[in-house]
């Protein structure tokens, strides 16, 4: 069955950060546009209300000369730097600068007036923008246009718009730099809860959170000490119960060895029917046994009381010798020339180790047929156990190295369930690892590495 791929995410911290300089972004463009379009009506406000006030000024003085002495000369209008006048005199137009006439203000504008109005515009000439203010002097019949620049204006507004740009980066900025300065404090007892937990999952049952100064924070860490301490709890006493009970066992089973094994040396003595009950019993008080002396062995594993006790040894004189101790002195033993003469390992725990696998080889794989060693870098040897068994099913491979647990293909067969699970905790010891591949031309081949053997 597949599994489904998680879909990836960004990191906490990161959605944070982004999270912060979204909200600085939105609130500064925000309080940007708000500000820019507040400055910029009052700007033209302000310039529209000081064009027409300056032209209705002007237009009076043109009145009142007109009124008195019937003719005016525009030129001595004082207007502003960049705009310019247009006076229609009984429909003859009359500028200050020739380059300017009629057709330099608005149609719109210049049709108004005519009918009588007054009023102003908006407007772009030559590129340039321009207030225009035109006024009907009804007394003389005369039309009075003026048009004043908008370009300082403009670029005030731009300097403005530019201001506010730059303010929103640098609060954007600033944002993003608080955001990751407090997702990284508030995410601080996170990751102190994370690397407790993992030193808690490597074995250190006694790790637990300082106090925190926050309530909230402080919450956190007093409910995890107290799952910890839970935890903690639970286990030693599952240890306890199981080392207990197999001390308990011990003597028993002792005394029932030692009965079966006395009913053993008179079984010529009994019938037929009483031999083959005796052959079972006397397998599986061994085999019952054989769990006691390792679920011993892992009870001192778990309470830490098995340390590594590295030696120089000589794999090419102790391989053959478990091998023969065991009864497997006939299997081939093949130990390359990369491993060094003397290497440092823990020698009980290496003899388990071969032991173990050779077990398993000959219980769930007919027998070994091959022991090798070789090295793997400078530092790391790996001990290998082949047999032509059935194999490894590939979802096996990582499980069968549990306690109790065991293969589809060894279901029915005489094992504790504990071997493979005492060599991959050896191994672990080590700074190795044990696994399970397939051997070419068919079975399995069990693997454990050593680490920092030279």
């Amino acid at each position: 069955m597949n599994t489904p791929r998680r879909k990836r995410t960004l990191r906490l911290r990161t959605r944070v950060m982004i999270f912060f300089s979204l909200t600085a972004l939105t609130a500064s463009l925000g309080l940007a546009v708000v500000t820019f379009a507040t400055a910029r009506s009052f700007m033209i406000d302000q310039r529209q209300q000081t064009a027409r006030t300056e032209a209705f000024a002007n237009a009076k003085t043109v009145r009142d000369q007109l009124l008195t002495e019937l003719r005016f000369d525009v030129a001595t209008l004082r207007t502003e730097s960049g705009g310019f006048t247009v006076l229609l005199l009984h429909n003859r137009p009359y500028a200050a600068d020739a380059r300017y006439s009629m057709a330099s203000f608005p149609i719109e504008l210049s049709t108004l007036v005519s009918q009588g109005g007054s009023g102003q515009q908006r407007y772009e000439y030559q590129g340039e923008p321009y207030i225009a203010v035109g006024i009907n002097i009804a007394a003389a019949d005369a039309q009075y246009f003026e048009a004043f620049p908008m370009g300082s204006t403009e670029s005030n507004l731009r300097a403005i718009a530019t201001a506010l740009l730059v303010g929103a980066g640098v609060t954007i900025l600033f944002a993003g730099f608080a955001g990751a300065w407090t997702s990284r404090r508030l995410l601080r007892p996170l990751s102190r809860v994370a690397t407790a937990a993992g030193e808690i999952a490597s074995g250190g049952l006694d790790v637990r959170m300082p106090s925190e100064n926050d309530p909230d924070l402080d919450r956190l860490a007093s409910s995890f000490n107290e799952m910890a301490d839970a935890v903690q709890t639970r286990i030693e006493r599952e240890a306890r119960f199981a080392s207990d009970v197999s001390h308990e066992l011990r003597s028993p089973i002792t005394a029932l060895t030692a009965a079966v094994e006395v009913l053993d040396g008179r079984r010529e003595d009994l019938p037929e029917r009483s031999r083959q009950a005796l052959d079972l019993v006397v397998s599986q008080v061994r085999r019952f046994d054989h769990m006691v002396m390792d679920l011993l062995e892992l009870s001192r594993i778990d309470a830490g009381s098995s340390e590594l006790n590295r030696e120089e040894i000589n794999p090419r004189e102790l391989i053959p010798r478990i091998a023969q101790r065991y009864g497997f002195g006939e299997v081939p033993i093949d130990i390359s020339t990369t491993v060094p003469t003397l290497v440092r390992l823990d020698k009980l725990r290496f003899e388990r180790i071969l032991a173990n696998l050779l077990e398993n080889a000959r219980e769930h794989g007919g027998s070994p047929v091959r022991v090798f060693a070789e090295m793997r870098g400078r530092t790391t040897m790996v001990l290998g156990v082949e047999d032509a068994g059935p194999g490894v099913a590939r979802g096996e491979r990582s499980r069968i190295f549990e306690r109790f647990a065991r293969g589809s293909a060894a279901r029915h067969r005489v094992g504790t369930g504990l071997g493979l699970a005492l060599v991959a905790e050896h191994a672990q010891a080590h700074g190795g690892e044990a696994w399970v591949e397939d051997r070419p031309g068919g079975g399995a081949r069990f693997m454990v590495s050593f680490q920092e053997v030279t």
